[in-house]
């Protein structure tokens, strides 16, 4: 009797301290969350007891933090991409507003017929530049949130970007660039959207317009699976194109800003590319400034 008396007796103690120890170690995780809610630190919950629960407890916590801090890091990662955003395209805004004054000033103290005429290509000029980089601010805005998704059915790419080359061949005579193409002439269908490929190449040619030289190559391949859209221009002093960049917000070779030009139509092209499960890569091959963007086909 003695011996089952203090066995009991065993067994009660053993369970009082690991009632005690439970409570010690709930208590710390209580005071340890409590300090992380407002403190921003990279500290996780820790259990001093071998108990496979508590260990299990705190596993799937710290999961839920390690979650929590990256949508956080991402949140304020955005945000941040948002402000240089403003900021990058308000320094470029700056300058068409104030030549839209000056050209204003002189529109209204103008007698000469001919001299009003250009004052007012020059003001639709300013104006025609300054809804492009609205437009590219609101479009690299939507792309940098996660949810955002494009409407895609099956289209023929060699007819959606042939017709967006066309309405480029005029700025491209008149700035004396020779368009060179090879394009495969069969009907590929690809499942993408319409507005957002003729976008793509669009910004695509128009970095070639701000910064090629004298020839630009065109070329649509199907490879295997894929479609591949390639374009070419012969550029000078390849040498300060800096190729891990031409995607990133804002880059430009030089540091000269243009009125024209917000350093974000090659990083939105990448993105409207990758939003329809496509990718768009460049290389410098010679003084070939190369970017090259793919589609899947549907066949």
């Amino acid at each position: 009797m003695l011996i089952w008396t203090i066995i009991a007796t065993l067994i009660s103690i053993m369970t009082i301290l690991t009632f005690i120890a439970y409570r010690r170690q709930v208590k710390n995780t209580c005071r340890h969350l409590a300090f992380m809610k407002n403190n921003k630190t990279n500290l996780r919950l820790r259990s001093g007891l071998p108990f496979k629960e508590l260990n299990e407890l705190s596993d799937n916590v710290n999961e839920l933090l390690d979650n929590a801090d990256n949508i956080r890091q991402k949140a304020e990662h955005n945000e941040q991409n948002l402000k240089d955003a403003i900021t990058n395209i308000s320094h470029d805004i700056r300058t068409p507003l104030t030549s839209l004054d000056g050209f204003f000033q002189l529109l209204k103290n103008a007698d000469d017929e001919e001299e009003r005429l250009q004052c007012v290509n020059v003001i639709q000029n300013r104006i025609n530049n300054l809804k492009y980089m609205l437009e590219e601010l609101f479009t690299y805005t939507k792309l940098q949130n996660v949810d955002y998704k494009l409407q895609t059915e099956s289209i023929d790419l060699t007819q959606c970007i042939s017709s967006a080359i066309l309405g480029f061949y005029d700025e491209f005579y008149n700035k004396g660039i020779e368009v060179q193409t090879d394009f495969t002439e069969e009907e590929i269908p690809v499942d993408c959207n319409f507005e957002a490929v003729q976008r793509i190449v669009q910004n695509m040619l128009k970095n070639v317009l701000d910064h090629g030289s004298t020839i630009v190559k065109l070329s649509l391949k199907k490879e295997d699976t894929r479609i591949v859209f390639t374009c070419s221009n012969k550029v000078n002093n390849s040498e300060n194109i800096d190729i891990s960049k031409v995607f990133t917000r804002f880059y430009k070779s030089d540091s000269a800003r243009t009125h024209s030009s917000t350093g974000l139509g090659l990083a939105i092209a990448k993105g409207l590319a990758e939003r329809m499960n496509g990718d768009m890569t460049a290389e410098i091959d010679d003084n070939w400034f190369k970017v090259i963007i793919w589609f899947n086909t549907n066949f």
